[in-house]
């Protein structure tokens, strides 16, 4: 399976959203009901959580080639296969946990899932870590989506994302790897491109969001 296989489910649902409304009917729900650390400029709450859930959903096939044109580059594909893996995995094949969720919803819960599993990668590591791969806009959306899904199912996700990381890379040599040359890689154009769709992604969606004790 590729990145490219997702990219098909996503258009897919958005052909089946097309024709239901159904999502767009769940977030004008939701929009109610979002903390205070969330606020939404635009003059359609719901609208602007619709746009920003199809641009977070999106980003995920992105994101899983980019680590995995980055790990090809630096001779580090084998190692971050597990995680790519998984990620696309998601998509293609859900847990029993996620096969009732259809639709874009069903697709936002995956994303979030891919999102998180490679914030959780970057954390597990020295390297990574240290090279803060992961932009704080990019924690914002996150928190964005997790509230999106609504709690106390989005714990588990997170709960669930832990699992899968100790699995994977919860060992301390995995945490001491030198994978300097895989943030290398990470300083190319596309990785740039990335970053900034990240940064900009609630502000073109007239969201803002603050990092307080509420999220």
């Amino acid at each position: 399976m590729t990145p490219k296989v997702v990219l098909d489910i996503i258009d897919q649902a958005r052909r089946q959203e097309a024709r239901s409304g159904t999502f767009l009917k769940q977030l004008r729900e939701r929009a109610s009901t979002l903390p205070a650390t969330i606020t939404i400029d635009g003059y359609q709450p719901a609208t602007c959580l619709f746009q920003f859930a199809i641009e977070y959903i999106e980003m995920a096939p992105r994101l899983i080639e980019c680590v995995e044109a980055c790990a090809k580059e630096a001779g580090k594909a084998e190692l971050f296969a597990p995680f790519v893996e998984a990620a696309i995995g998601y998509f293609t094949q859900p847990s029993v946990l996620l096969v009732r969720y259809d639709g874009l919803d069903g697709l936002l819960i995956r994303a979030y899932l891919c999102h998180r599993l490679m914030e959780e990668m970057y954390e597990n590591n020295r390297s990574t870590r240290a090279s803060e791969l992961v932009d704080v806009e990019a924690t914002r959306a996150n928190l964005l989506a997790h509230q999106l899904i609504g709690e106390p199912f989005a714990n588990e996700l997170d709960q669930s994302i832990t699992v899968t990381v100790l699995q994977i890379a919860g060992s301390p040599d995995y945490y001491e790897l030198n994978l300097d040359p895989f943030v290398e890689q990470t300083r190319n154009v596309a990785w740039d491109w990335m970053r900034h769709y990240w940064e900009n992604l609630l502000v073109r969606n007239h969201i803002r969001l603050s990092l307080g004790a509420g999220l």
